[in-house]
Parts: C-alpha cells; sequence; structure tokens
C-alpha cells in the first residue's frame, strides 16, 4: 500500500501509519486471504479495470462490504500499481431501488450474490426461512448455505448461471428440518443479474414452499413474473406481459391501464372529449383474453378509455386500495346503470367475478390492472386476490423504472446533442471528420465527447472525452468539461499541464458541488485524450487521462498507436505530468489525422 486518503481512513478506520506500506491483504477477513488474493490475480490480474463487491475488515474487526473500482496504473518507472476507489456496497440506493419489489414482504424467499457468490442481500421471506433452510449471513459465502441438496453442486450450478446466463428454473428439493416432524418441499431458481457497463454479474435465487398443491400453482405464476416482468425499459411491453402472465392461469380476462401521459408520445387525456357519464382517464397498455377477438372490452391497445366517475376503476386510483368483487353485482341500482355499453357486454361475456388493482409505484399511482373471470365459473378467492396484487407490485416498479428511463434518456440525449458541436473543423490546418455511435442503445447516451479547436497560434487542439456514468447528470457534467477545455486550450498550455489543471478544477467542483448540497464530495470521473497539432512542423503533441490512444493512419495507410504514459481518470487529482510527441508523415495535399 503506498497511498492511503482520509475517506479511507473514516471508511475502514485504519490511519495512514496502519496501512502505508504494508500488504493490502490486511484488509481482508483473515479465514480467506490467501484465497481471496490469489483469485483475484487469476481473474483480474490481466485487465485494466475491474470492479466488484468485497468484504473487507475494519480495523475493529468488523466485516464491511464494499463496492470496488480498480485501475491498472503504468509509472514512468515501467512498473505497475493499482489505484483503488471503495464505497459501501449498503449505500449502493439506486441499485437498491431497482430491486425494491424483490424486497417487499412477500411469498417468495428472495436473496442476492454477487459474483464471489457471497449474499449480499435478502428479503425478510428469506430471513424467516433461516432457521428452517439455510444457515448463513449477509456476507458469506454460499458454502455457508447448508440445504440438503449437495452443496458443491448448487456451488457449480450457480457459477455457471453467472457464465451464461441461462437461468435455471423450478429445482424442487424435499428437506426435512431438524425442528420440525412434517416434510416440506422448496422449490429454487436462480438467475443473473446483469450490472452497469464494467460491473460484474450476480446472481438472484428465489425460494419457495411448494408443499401444498395450491401454492404451488401460485407461485408458479410469481415465478415466471420474475423472470419476464421487465426484462426490457419498455412501459407498454411490460404492460402487456403482465395481462399476458396473468391469463389464463389467474383470470379469463385482464386490462392494464395506465393513467395520464404514462405511455410516451401519446395524445394528453384532457384534451378529449367528455360526456355527463363518462370521463377519459386510462389509456390502455395492455389487454388478453382466453377469447380471440376481445369481446370483454370496447378499447384497443393505445385507446383512451372512458370510466363513469362513480365507478370502481375511479375508486381504486382514488383510494390506492384495490377492488375485490368475487361476485360482480349486477343488479339495478350499482355504477353499471350509468354504463349500459359495459353492461351489455358483462351479460354477453358472463363476466362474474371483479378484481381491481392500483399500480403503485413510488407514491405514485400510474394505473390500474382489471381482472374478470367469464369463462371459469369460480369466483375470484382472497388467495387470487394476493397473487394478483403480488404480480401488479412488480410490475408497477418496472413500468416505473421504464417510464423513468424513457423521460430521462429523451431528456439526456437532447441534452448531449445539443452539448456537442455540430460541426468540427480543423481550419487550414487539418482536414477533421467527427462520428458518435454509441456501443449501446439503452445506455449509451451520456458523457462521451470530441472536439476539434483551432487555436490563435496557428495549431489545432483535438480532444476525445468520456464522463463516467449515462444519463442527464453525465451529458451536463460533460458540457461543463468541453467548455473548461476550450478556455484552457486557447491559452495555449501544453496538453500535460492542460490536463493537471482540468483535474485540479473538476475535483474542485466536486467539493463545492458537496458544500451546496451538505454532503460528502460526490467523485467526478472522466477520461480525456488532448492533442495538439502544429502544421508547420508536422508534430502532434498529447497527453492522457484514462484514455486509450489515438490510431494515427500515415499516408501509407499504415496504423501505429503512440505509447503514451496513461494517467488517473480525470477528478482523482493524480493526473501524471507528462506528454508525447509524434511526428506526422505528410504527403503531397494530404495530412495524418489522429482519430480515436
Amino acid at each position: 500500500m503506498i497511498r492511503w486518503t482520509r475517506a479511507a481512513e473514516e471508511l475502514l478506520g485504519y490511519r495512514v501509519a496502519d496501512i502505508v506500506h504494508r500488504s493490502g491483504d490486511v484488509l481482508l477477513m483473515p479465514a480467506d486471504r490467501t484465497a481471496r488474493v490469489r483469485a483475484w490475480v487469476g481473474d483480474h490480474g490481466h485487465r485494466d479495470h475491474w470492479s466488484g463487491l468485497v468484504e473487507a475488515r475494519c480495523r475493529d474487526g468488523r466485516p464491511v462490504l464494499l463496492r470496488l473500482d480498480v485501475w491498472r496504473l503504468y509509472l514512468l518507472d515501467g512498473g505497475t500499481a493499482w489505484l483503488v476507489s471503495a464505497t459501501s456496497a449498503h449505500a449502493d440506493r439506486p441499485a437498491n431501488q431497482l430491486l425494491e419489489p424483490f424486497f417487499r414482504p412477500s411469498l417468495v424467499a428472495v436473496s442476492l450474490w454477487d459474483g464471489d457468490l457471497r449474499c449480499v442481500g435478502r428479503n425478510e421471506t428469506a430471513r424467516c426461512l433461516q432457521t428452517t433452510l439455510v444457515n448463513g449471513r449477509v456476507g458469506g459465502p454460499l458454502e455457508e448455505f447448508k440445504p440438503t441438496f449437495d452443496s458443491a453442486s448448487l456451488v457449480a450450478a450457480f457459477r455457471q448461471v453467472l457464465s451464461d446466463g441461462v437461468p435455471v428454473i423450478a429445482g424442487e428439493s424435499p428437506w426435512f428440518p431438524a425442528t420440525q416432524h412434517e416434510g416440506h418441499t422448496f422449490t429454487g431458481s436462480f438467475f443473473r443479474l446483469e450490472g452497469e457497463p464494467g460491473r460484474p454479474p450476480a446472481v438472484c435465487s428465489l425460494v419457495f414452499d411448494v408443499t401444498h398443491a395450491h401454492t404451488r400453482q401460485r407461485l408458479a405464476l410469481l415465478l415466471e413474473a420474475g423472470a419476464r416482468l421487465g426484462a426490457t425499459l419498455d412501459v407498454a411491453g411490460t404492460a402487456q406481459e403482465l395481462a399476458d402472465l396473468a391469463v389464463p392461469v389467474l383470470a379469463d380476462y385482464v386490462a392494464v391501464d395506465l393513467a395520464g401521459s404514462i405511455l410516451p408520445d401519446d395524445e394528453p387525456l384532457h384534451r378529449l372529449s367528455v360526456s355527463d357519464v363518462s370521463i377519459p382517464v386510462f389509456r390502455r397498455a395492455g389487454v388478453a383474453s382466453i377469447h380471440s377477438m376481445l369481446p370483454e372490452t370496447l378499447w384497443s391497445l393505445g385507446d383512451a378509455v372512458f370510466v363513469p366517475p362513480a365507478s370502481p376503476f375511479m375508486k381504486v386510483m382514488a383510494t390506492r386500495a384495490s377492488h375485490y368483487e368475487p361476485v360482480l353485482d349486477t343488479s339495478p341500482g350499482t355504477w353499471l346503470d350509468q354504463d349500459p355499453d359495459r353492461t351489455k357486454i358483462v351479460s354477453e361475456t358472463g363476466m362474474h367475478s371483479l378484481i381491481i388493482v392500483p399500480l403503485l409505484a413510488r407514491g405514485a399511482v400510474l394505473g390500474i390492472v382489471v381482472f374478470v373471470r367469464t369463462d371459469n365459473p369460480a369466483p375470484f378467492t382472497a388467495d387470487d386476490l394476493v397473487i394478483a396484487e403480488e404480480l401488479v407490485a412488480r410490475a408497477a416498479m418496472s413500468i416505473d423504472n421504464a417510464r423513468r428511463y424513457t423521460r430521462e434518456h429523451t431528456a439526456a440525449l437532447a441534452l448531449q446533442r445539443h452539448l456537442l458541436p455540430r460541426n468540427v473543423s480543423g481550419g487550414d490546418a487539418l482536414e477533421v471528420a467527427a462520428g458518435y455511435r454509441p456501443s449501446d442503445i439503452h445506455a449509451g447516451v451520456g458523457g462521451d465527447w470530441y472536439d476539434a479547436i483551432p487555436l490563435p497560434s496557428g495549431h489545432v487542439a483535438l480532444v476525445v472525452g468520456d464522463v463516467t456514468g449515462h444519463g442527464i447528470h453525465a451529458a451536463a457534467t460533460m458540457g461543463r468539461l468541453r467548455t473548461v477545455v476550450r478556455t484552457l486550450a486557447y491559452l495555449g498550455i501544453p496538453p500535460d499541464e492542460l490536463l493537471t489543471h482540468l483535474d485540479r478544477l473538476v475535483a474542485r467542483m466536486s467539493e463545492e458541488g458537496a458544500v451546496v448540497h451538505g454532503t460528502g464530495p460526490e467523485t467526478v470521473a472522466a477520461t480525456c485524450l488532448y492533442a495538439v497539432y502544429d502544421p508547420v512542423t508536422h508534430h502532434c503533441t498529447m497527453a492522457t487521462a484514462g484514455h486509450p490512444p489515438p490510431a494515427i493512419v500515415d499516408p501509407a495507410g499504415d496504423v501505429m498507436f503512440p505509447r503514451l504514459v496513461a494517467g488517473t481518470p480525470i477528478g482523482h487529482g493524480w493526473v501524471p505530468t507528462s506528454r508525447s510527441t509524434c511526428t506526422s508523415p505528410k504527403a503531397a495535399g494530404s495530412s495524418s489525422t489522429p482519430t480515436a
């Protein structure tokens, strides 16, 4: 260990004197130091960057789960070092919010495992099963969880899921707890959760008690829902998945109606006509039926759905509570009197049982889901209501995530397009062409930027950079960095000094943002390659802060990659002051142009 920051001291308790010039394995739990270090070297020793969850040891002996980001540093003397950035995994709130529906009180015991098969979280149901089915702890390895089936086979299956991403569905195992005399049967399934770009995947395990046949059937539906709902960030697609899942297992007809402007690019409902007995409140986002022609409804996908003001649909929206009507009341004097079209459909299709569940996510009502039975003569039961609410709760979070993603993606895309240069020019010195193509259509909008800056000296500065992360924050940060780089470039500062100034300014921006928001410093990380081309000498001087070197093509078509000292990313305060100079061969009427 060659450097130890104050933030690291606050996180783990070790002072500088305790840790500097000592082996880093002192930070690991004693029981597995040697094995863990060997595993890391074998898995990540050849990589320039890796990240993952690690259980570390505080100075007082307490274990703490950390999320690590590790970068390889190439030193001036030819040696290698590692920059390690650590944060508490329990503070990773965005990931927890995405997994919120899994961790609610549920019939399913849910556990999360990192890439090293250590338990990083579980819901209340899994904790209750601890004395019955498993013996383990959060932060402990999978081997500590000891059901009667072969532990080694379970570990091998988990690793296979991590490797190929193929889920293991509904593997049943009989289990006879020592504290009970009657047998139980549990079914377990697990599947891979993809991490953010650059982060390793994790495994989610689902365990159900399927001793009773009826419970088994209901939980099979939840199991399929866990694998299908929210697989894509598509509002309408998730709504349709919910409807398809529930028919015919739970209901004969299901409609998913969303309120307001939840569906993107739709006409606002308030612009539609309103009658004395019916108002446009919803828009149809998903529908399924055991009948091919959908005789149970007047509206198709995308249509505005009209309801009477005194109907149970409006009551569910107002009270945020489910409407449970096992025997649908069609006698005179009910809300159906105000809706003759629905009354006719009820009579013709034989609707006799009704459940309406609100779509609730993060305190907002997104719409409703209607469950109806027609051909199935059995009325809905209280257990059916529970399973319907469980399905809708899971779908609601996925729909809200998709809605938020769509809005942020659209805003971030517009912001990024506005902040990137519309026309790049090298003046009389260079012919410049530029383009931006994201590697991922979902997460590709963010902090990538490029620039060509004609300088007063006649030189041309070429810039390529990338702010860590995606979305509006990354795009806004990118715009600030691009402005700073252009300002410093006009001062004629050499590339290495410019990146050093940029690094210090970014660190200062992080500290100022922390003061304004009353929080700890928020690290802003970015990579940047800055080059200055001299059209007279044909020299190109460049420096990099964590960014790959450029490809330089000479007039003959040969490609070379200059050897640059790869500094740390912008924002860490350690960008090295070193630059490299390349001579650009020039053919008649043409000049070589660095590209990245």
